[in-house]
């Protein structure tokens, strides 16, 4: 009777589980359906995920011929890259300090970055604008970088991981005569690879598929992102040609679901670490 109700729960479970995910799902693998659909496919009543007639050829053709679809995922690399790499090299440190270190405003200092997580970037837009055109910094990739450099996500997260690390292994390295900077950067990194795993995950997808900051700051596709490229391809003759629009979108968004499939398991255990033993 036991094993029977293991097994019963087990499958509600993974029924449960099975829906969520297919619920989840149903948007891409709509998207993948009418990738590759006509249009007069598109807009039939039978609703069929199969193409009648499969135009995936002609649909990828238009997407990656009517916008510069290589320069537009250069750009997003290249963007959410170097907005990565520099998130990462201050927040690391910052919560190092916070969570190992003893000082008087380590308080003061957790309460600015609960207080920055509250702060949305619609609210910083326009001074950020206005002082990046003061600048002469707009359609740049300094315009699209540089106000997302610091992240209080990304401190209060490391700071989390940090703290459920064990003083021994810091307290050894300053046996060993380490500086600081020596213990964070071969002693705290090293081990804080599921942290910024997962929190590389949270970054890119976050600014992969911002549309409203670079909507702001450029103007010109030579530094449009993924997204904003989008809106170009829609202005360039294809406002309602949903099958190559389709297309254009699966190009763009498959870089997110290949890294992610990759980087799960550090995914999945820098989240449990981070939350479970903050």
């Amino acid at each position: 009777m036991t094993a029977s109700a293991f097994s019963l729960g087990r499958v509600i479970r993974l029924s449960l589980l099975s829906l969520g995910a297919i619920i989840f799902l149903a948007p891409y693998i709509f998207m993948i359906s009418a990738a590759g659909k006509t249009q007069s496919d598109i807009f039939t009543s039978s609703l069929s995920l199969i193409p009648a007639h499969f135009a995936y050829a002609e649909n990828f053709a238009k997407a990656l011929s009517r916008v510069p679809m290589a320069r537009l995922l250069w750009n997003g690399v290249v963007v959410c890259g170097l907005i990565f790499f520099f998130q990462v090299l201050v927040a690391i440190p910052c919560a190092y300090a916070m969570a190992k270190l003893r000082f008087a405003a380590a308080r003061a200092m957790m309460v600015l970055v609960m207080l920055g997580l509250l702060v949305p970037i619609h609210a910083t837009a326009l001074p950020l604008y206005v002082a990046f055109d003061r600048a002469s910094l707009l359609n740049s990739y300094a315009a699209l970088i540089a106000p997302f450099t610091i992240s209080v996500f990304a401190i209060f997260m490391f700071l989390q991981f940090f703290r459920a690390m064990p003083d021994d292994l810091i307290h050894a390295a300053r046996l060993d005569g380490m500086s600081e900077l020596g213990t964070v950067a071969r002693v705290i990194v090293p081990n804080a690879w599921p942290a910024v795993t997962a929190f590389a995950i949270f970054s890119v997808v976050a600014h992969w598929n911002d549309l409203y900051w670079p909507l702001i700051v450029i103007s010109k596709q030579d530094y449009a992102t993924p997204p904003l490229g989008l809106m170009y391809f829609r202005a360039a003759e294809a406002g309602d040609d949903y099958g190559a629009l389709m297309a254009a979108t699966l190009i763009i968004t498959l870089p997110l679901v290949a890294a992610f499939l990759l980087a799960q398991k550090r995914f999945v255990e820098g989240i449990t670490m981070t939350g479970l033993k903050g």
